[in-house]
């Protein structure tokens, strides 16, 4: 295969990523890792690229890395997999793809996506109460990939998380590290002296003047450190929480476990809907007052994996609305697309419809979103506090979680667990028009698995004889 014949093969594979990121969808790393497998297994057909010699001299071993028997969707279940993933990729490009006209045809993972993977790493340690050693028990990670989490840790002003992961670094210093013992013992020395723990602060400041006595940086820090007079435990991570974290990690309240218990469940004809005569909706009260029901088997896996297909080449990273307008932010770490109208979008709309009683008249398209490394949804309202606003919000889960990903609702301390093909659904408005402030709501970051859901907003008008008004304060 000629040079010519690989950009044709570049064009017509590697366009759909110009501008993407990778970091917020895990869906998108593992597309990711079969374009890469593809592009490899086409450049060792190539005869006349420059310094084809030297790179086809490193193929069968890069090959193998992506070899069939690797399934990249298990692998982005073990965020540290998926974060190491990324980064070979990354580099493997880079290394092949080493003429610049190609180059620039590639859409090749940013040091941003880099470092936007491992801040959800460091988001999934903060929440979930994790060492170094617990998140990486399945998958480690060398020295200078824990280096870099160390480093994006640090910029983060989370000195104690960034203290752990150069100490873990630093226990894995090998002859092939780019990583040097004096830069960990630099990082490690002034982490310890942001958090404050004098003792340990002392011991590694003076490690790094032993293996360095010119070095009057360390000399100064070393002498300031004397005036401190905090000690706090760098090693023992913060047992404080909010609701909105403790409820992530399924430490639920045993007076509203034994609540949820005493809560019903039912097979449910939408008061007599002809189209739930025969197939009823099975219907459960997950809370009872503000009232969260869940619909089982709301939708079918067919129609899950078609709406992930036809999502998958439009996804983009989500936005938040803030005062009228739409903005990224680290609060919501996800990639999501609002579908357009077609028979199977309506087909959904119409199973909500029919199981909630509401008029999809006014409702918005489906919205599907997929997760990313450490993805989550921080606490907030889906009501947007306008003309016409979102009177209810229905959450359709398209996978199950192994561990975490639940969206919980931390004014009264409940959190709802996906569940393939079920559909989680609750008023966002009280009776009187004014927002429910109770349905705050977060989605917890995923640490096991993978997670897809799609959002259906549905919004006042058409409701009228639906969900009457009601005069009241309080309903």
């Amino acid at each position: 295969m000629a040079i010519k014949e690989l950009t044709v093969f570049m064009l017509c594979f590697w366009i759909a990523y110009a501008g993407h990121e990778f970091f917020s969808s895990t869906d998108q790393i593992a597309q990711l890792y079969g374009k890469t497998k593809e592009l490899l297994k086409v450049f060792s057909q190539c005869n006349d690229a420059e310094n084809v010699e030297t790179i086809k001299s490193v193929l069968p071993n890069l090959l193998f890395s992506y070899s069939d028997s690797e399934n990249p969707e298990e692998a982005m279940r073990n965020p540290v997999a998926a974060y190491r993933l990324l980064r070979q990729m990354r580099n493997d490009l880079i290394y092949i793809v080493n003429q610049p006209n190609l180059y620039q045809l590639l859409e090749i993972p940013q040091l941003e996506d880099l470092d936007g993977a491992a801040s959800g790493l460091i988001r999934l340690q903060e929440i979930y109460k994790l060492h170094p050693e617990d998140i990486t028990k399945e998958t480690s990670l060398n020295a200078d990939e824990a280096y870099n989490v160390g480093l994006v840790a640090y910029d983060e002003e989370k000195f104690q998380h960034a203290f752990l992961w150069f100490l873990y670094s630093l226990d894995r210093l090998t002859e092939y590290s780019t990583t040097t013992e004096e830069e960990l013992l630099h990082y490690l020395s002034s982490s310890v002296y942001h958090f404050g723990s004098l003792s340990v602060a002392i011991y590694f400041s003076q490690e790094l003047l032993n293996l360095d006595p010119s070095n009057d940086e360390a000399r100064a820090q070393l002498n300031r450190l004397l005036h401190l007079q905090s000690n706090p435990d760098i090693f023992t991570l913060n047992t404080e929480s909010s609701n909105y974290e403790t409820l992530c990690r399924g430490e639920v309240d045993e007076r509203t476990s034994k609540r949820q218990r005493a809560l019903s469940c039912r097979y449910s004809t939408g008061e007599g809907n002809p189209r739930l005569m025969y197939a009823p909706v099975k219907e459960e009260v997950e809370w009872d007052e503000p009232q969260i029901i869940r619909y089982h088997d709301i939708i079918s896996d067919r129609e899950i994996e078609f709406l992930k297909n036809i999502s998958r080449p439009q996804l983009s990273r989500s936005e938040i609305y803030v005062s009228g307008n739409n903005k990224l932010s680290k609060l919501r770490v996800s990639q999501s697309v609002f579908l357009g109208e077609s028979p199977e979008e309506a087909r959904v709309s119409q199973k909500i419809a029919d199981a909630t009683g509401l008029s999809m008249e006014s409702a918005e398209t489906l919205l599907v979103q997929n997760y990313g490394i450490g993805g989550a949804f921080e606490q907030h309202i889906d009501a947007l506090e306008t003309v016409n606003d979102r009177i209810a919000t229905c959450l359709i889960y398209m996978n199950d979680v192994e561990i975490g990903g639940a969206t919980v609702f931390p004014k009264f301390g409940v959190a709802v667990q996906p569940k393939k093909g079920s559909a989680v659904f609750w008023y966002n408005l009280l009776r009187n028009g004014e927002v429910n402030w109770n349905t705050e709501h977060a989605g917890c970051p995923v640490l096991v698995g993978n997670k897809w859901v799609a959002n259906k907003w549905i919004h006042e008008i058409g409701q009228e004889f639906r969900r009457p008004c009601s005069l009241s304060d309080w309903e």
